[in-house]
C-alpha cells in the first residue's frame, strides 16, 4: 500500500499527488498534492483523470491540488521530468501516452505507472498481457490508430472533391508510425495521402504552411503532440486557411473541421478508477489493462461555412454532434 504517490503524464505534463500513510483499505487519502508539467494542451486525460478522482471522493484543493509548468511540446524535456521525480520520491506516475510511458518506465523500476493511450504497448515492452500487465505498469487503451480507414472515409464524406491529405508526423513517435501504415489505405478511397516525416517544430510548421500551395485538400492531425505539429494544424484549419480532420472534439470545438475518434477525458476517469485501485493497495501486474471503446464524430458547421463546405445530409445524420 502506498504512502505518497506521484502521476507523471503525457501530452507532456507531470502529475505528483500524496497521500496520508497507513490509509486503510477502501478510504481515501486525508492529504494529497497534485502537480504536472504539461504541454500547450488542456483536454484529455489529464482532466478525465482529475474528473476521475473527484467523483471518487477525492477533494481538489483539500486533498489534492493541480500545478502546471509548460514544456512547449518538447519530447526531450520528458526523461529529466520524469527523472527528478523519481529522485523527488514519487510514487506513482500517470502517463497520458505511449511516449511518456515509455519515458517513465525508462526512469524507474519500482514505481506503480497508469498510463492512458494507443500503442504498440506489447511491442514496447510495456505489458506482458492485457489481462495480467504484469511488472509496474497498467492503464487505459482507446481505439484511435485503428479507426484510420473510417476517420479518412468521413473526412472524404465532409470535404465534397477531397483528393489529398496532408499527413505530417513526427517520426520518432512509434504512435504516429503506425497511424501513418493505417492512413496508406488512402489509396482504396481514391484518396492521395501526401505523408510527410517531420523531424523538427520549424519543419513541421513549414510542412503545414506550405499545404495549401501545395494544392492539398486536407490535414490530418497525427497522434499526440510532439513537435507542436497539432497547433500547426489547428491553427491552419481554425483560420479557415484548410480542412482538418482531428481525433478529438476538444480540437472541433476551438475551430477545427470535423473529429472522429474516443472521448480522451473518458480514458481519464476510467485511469482514475485504477489509481485509486493502487492508491488502496492492488498491484499492477494484477490489475486488467481496460479500454475506452466509445467513438464519436463532430462537425464544426460555422467552420464549415466559412470553408465553403456544405455538409451533405448523410453525414450529419450519422454525426453524434453539431457544433452550429
Amino acid at each position: 500500500m502506498l504512502n505518497r504517490t506521484t502521476l507523471v503524464s503525457s501530452y507532456f505534463f507531470v502529475w505528483s499527488l500524496s497521500t496520508v500513510p497507513n490509509a486503510a483499505r477502501g478510504k481515501k487519502p486525508a492529504d494529497a498534492a497534485l502537480r504536472s508539467l504539461l504541454s500547450d494542451v488542456r483536454h484529455g486525460p489529464r482532466f478525465g483523470l482529475r474528473d476521475g478522482l473527484l467523483a471518487l471522493g477525492y477533494r481538489e484543493n483539500t486533498q489534492f491540488t493541480l500545478g502546471v509548468r509548460f514544456t512547449q511540446a518538447n519530447v526531450a524535456v520528458l526523461p529529466a521530468a520524469a527523472r527528478q521525480l523519481v529522485d523527488d520520491g514519487v510514487d506513482l506516475i500517470f502517463a497520458s501516452d505511449v511516449v511518456s510511458a515509455k519515458v517513465a518506465q525508462m526512469a524507474t523500476t519500482q514505481i506503480p505507472i497508469v498510463f492512458a493511450g494507443v500503442g504498440d504497448l506489447l511491442g514496447l515492452g510495456l505489458i506482458q498481457s492485457f489481462a495480467r500487465p504484469g511488472g509496474i505498469m497498467t492503464g487505459v487503451i482507446h481505439l484511435d490508430t485503428g479507426l484510420g480507414a473510417n476517420r479518412l472515409k468521413i473526412f472524404r464524406d465532409t470535404v465534397p472533391g477531397l483528393k489529398r491529405i496532408l499527413f505530417a508526423y513526427n517520426q520518432a513517435d512509434d504512435s504516429a508510425v503506425q497511424a501513418a501504415t493505417t492512413y496508406r489505405e488512402a489509396t482504396r478511397l481514391g484518396i492521395v495521402l501526401v505523408e510527410q516525416p517531420v523531424h523538427t517544430q520549424e519543419e513541421a510548421q513549414t510542412m503545414v504552411a506550405q499545404a495549401q500551395r501545395d494544392a492539398v485538400d486536407g490535414l490530418l492531425k497525427p497522434p499526440g503532440t510532439s513537435l507542436n505539429t497539432l497547433g500547426f494544424i489547428l491553427a491552419a484549419t481554425s483560420q479557415q486557411i484548410i480542412s482538418g480532420m482531428f481525433d478529438a472534439a476538444f480540437w472541433v470545438e476551438r475551430g477545427g473541421l470535423a473529429s472522429y475518434g474516443p472521448n480522451y477525458d473518458d480514458s481519464g476517469r476510467l485511469a482514475a478508477r485504477l489509481v485509486d485501485n493502487i492508491l488502496i493497495g492492488a498491484k499492477p501486474a494484477q490489475i486488467p489493462v481496460a479500454m475506452n471503446a466509445k467513438i464519436k464524430l463532430v462537425i464544426n458547421l460555422q467552420v464549415a461555412k466559412a470553408l465553403g463546405l456544405t455538409i451533405a445530409p448523410e453525414v450529419r445524420y450519422v454525426a453524434d454532434r453539431l457544433i452550429r
